[in-house]
This record gives C-alpha cells, structure tokens and sequence, in this order.
C-alpha cells in the first residue's frame, strides 16, 4: 500500500491579503466576497499528488492582525513549508514582507523549509506592484514565486502543487515523514467538512 506523507504548511502575510480565500478556493473550490477575518489559526487538510506520489497538506490559515502574531509565533515550528501572501493591489502589505521573513528567521526550526511568495488578487484591475518587483524580491530572498488570484482560481492548484514539490523533493523530510506522522490522526479526505484545526498534530 503506498505510504501517504503529511506535511505542514503555514499560510502568513498581513491581514486581508486573502490568505482564508486563498485556503478556501484550494481546498473546497469556493469563494465568497465577504470573509470573515481569522481569529487565531484556522486549519484545513487536502491530498494532492505529486509525481504520482499522495501528499497530505496540513495548511495552516493565520491571522495577519497584531494582537494575534504572538499566538501564531508557535505554529512556525515544524512547518515544512510557508505560504507568504501579499495584495498586489496594496503596497504596504508587499513592503511588510520583509518583517513576516524575520518572523520565520526567528521561530521555524527547519534548515530546510520551503518558502513560496504568493501575489494574491490578480483580477482586480488597481495593481500596485508589478508581477517583476514580485518577482525579483522573491528571487533576492530565494523564495518560489506565483501571482494568484483565488476569486479567478489562477495559479491556486498550481502554487500548492508547486510547494508540495519542493518539499518532498528534500531527502531530511522523505526520511522524517514517518517519525513525523505517528501522533497523528488518520487522513480526513477532502469531500468531508473539515473542523478548523483538529486532526493534524503536525
């Protein structure tokens, strides 16, 4: 029987740069105008394959506000993989960037964390930031990088797709994903309603 892998990712970025819709879209294929902001951490899994292999994908949906990053500092520990968002169409949510990075420097514990910069909403027309000064940023802080537009599902499958890759591409977390899984529950498949973070130690 193939072995499924599980791997945690953590969705961060300032508030209101999409990170709940971006979630939404990728794992129930829905998108609603009006999203509540998210209040603490909000956890969704989906499987996905890659290379024929089956990837289980703990996602991590954190809230961008103040008064909550002392809270999510905790969950950095043990990411395999980090989603850093930003509005294209809001330039201090791109120019925040650099403090979100500081907080992975100081709180992941993985020399080998795979980290992807997301340009969300794509489909509105006000951009502020170029899809090359995305680029280029990403490219100086040696990061993957996807514009994305979770109202549109542009590059969603792909961006998660593409993360999945790269972390099962490194040799330490092929050979920690067995260790890894054993406190945790068995996989919760994507057709049933997920609970917001129960499920997945990871």
């Amino acid at each position: 029987m193939e072995e499924e892998k599980q791997y945690k990712v953590l969705l961060i970025g300032d508030s209101d740069v999409g990170k709940t819709s971006i979630v939404k879209r990728f794992s129930d294929d829905t998108f609603d105008e009006e999203v509540l902001t998210t209040i603490g951490v909000e956890f969704k899994m989906k499987e996905v394959k890659v290379d024929g292999k089956k990837v289980d994908l703990c996602i991590w949906d954190t809230a961008g506000q103040e008064k909550f990053r002392a809270l999510i500092s905790s969950y950095y520990r043990g990411a395999h993989g980090i989603i850093l968002t930003y509005d294209v169409t809001k330039r201090d949510t791109f120019e925040n960037l650099n403090y979100w990075l500081n907080e992975v420097e100081n709180f992941a514990n993985r020399s080998n964390l795979v980290k992807l910069l997301v340009g969300n909403k794509i489909d509105k027309e006000n951009r502020e930031i170029s899809r090359e000064e995305g680029a280029e940023f990403a490219k100086k802080k040696a990061m993957l990088f996807i514009e994305c537009s979770a109202k549109t599902k542009i590059g969603i499958q792909q961006a998660f797709e593409e993360l999945a890759q790269k972390i099962i591409e490194s040799p330490q977390n092929t050979q920690s994903s067995s260790s890894s899984s054993q406190q945790r529950q068995k996989t919760v498949k994507i057709e049933e309603e997920e609970p917001q973070y129960q499920g997945c130690s990871c």
